[in-house]
């Protein structure tokens, strides 16, 4: 999908002794193969438009002028046979910062933008102070640190140990903030609620099939 997807994880938060991870998401980030969809061994294909390799390669020059650092750069992928189609290469970019246009934009490209910080609250500050609220996930083997996670930060569908679930009928889409529109989410129960006319019974069965009387006022609980 060359990072086409609405839920797919853009921005990777390395918290304290994570940051180490960046040389190895490197070079597994290398060996990812774009190229035309349908053959063998392709792993991403082109992004949908010339517009959309135009935005994702204007984030990219974005992110260099403001000083990350672009460790995996896909920027100039020509794909033999296809040098007029709209490839991305992978694209990995480190030391990026909130007020980063990268950060601020949707790529919506195969570019994955990682941010530093110490501890998990720094990191919380972050998915909170995003004007965005879709998704988040954590991936840790400390069950504290997955609690205060799921507890505190503020977007609508969280992942533990897992990618961001994507959200299907059977689900409650509960994006928050800039990630929400309208007054009920259109998924789950809120989806069934908004689609269905209610209906309110109100009965009374007498205790013996010939305790049969007229009651014409509210029932009344003795």
């Amino acid at each position: 999908m060359a990072g086409q997807r609405c839920m797919a994880l853009t921005t990777a938060i390395l918290v304290g002794e994570t940051q180490k991870w960046i040389p190895d998401i490197v070079e597994r980030s290398k060996k990812f193969r774009t190229g035309a969809g349908w053959k063998d061994g392709v792993d991403m294909g082109p992004v949908i438009s010339r517009a959309s390799k135009e935005r994702c390669l204007s984030l990219i020059a974005s992110a260099k002028k403001e000083g990350a650092k672009v460790l995996l750069d896909g920027s100039d992928l020509v794909v033999p046979g296809f040098e007029n189609g709209f490839f991305v290469g992978p694209t990995v970019i480190s030391g990026v910062k909130m007020h980063m246009q990268c950060y601020k934009e949707e790529i919506f490209g195969p570019v994955l933008l990682l941010m530093e910080v110490d501890t998990l609250d720094e990191a919380i500050e972050i998915f909170n102070k995003n004007p965005y609220g879709n998704g988040a996930a954590i991936f840790t083997a400390n069950g504290a640190a997955a609690r205060k996670f799921l507890n505190e930060v503020e977007n609508g569908h969280i992942g533990i140990n897992v990618p961001v679930p994507i959200p299907i009928p059977q689900f409650s889409f509960t994006g928050s903030r800039g990630s929400f529109r309208g007054d009920l989410n259109y998924y789950g129960k809120a989806g069934l609620h908004f689609y269905t006319q209610w209906k309110t019974i109100t009965q009374n069965w007498s205790q013996s099939l010939l305790d049969v009387k007229s009651q014409m006022s509210f029932p009344q609980h003795k």
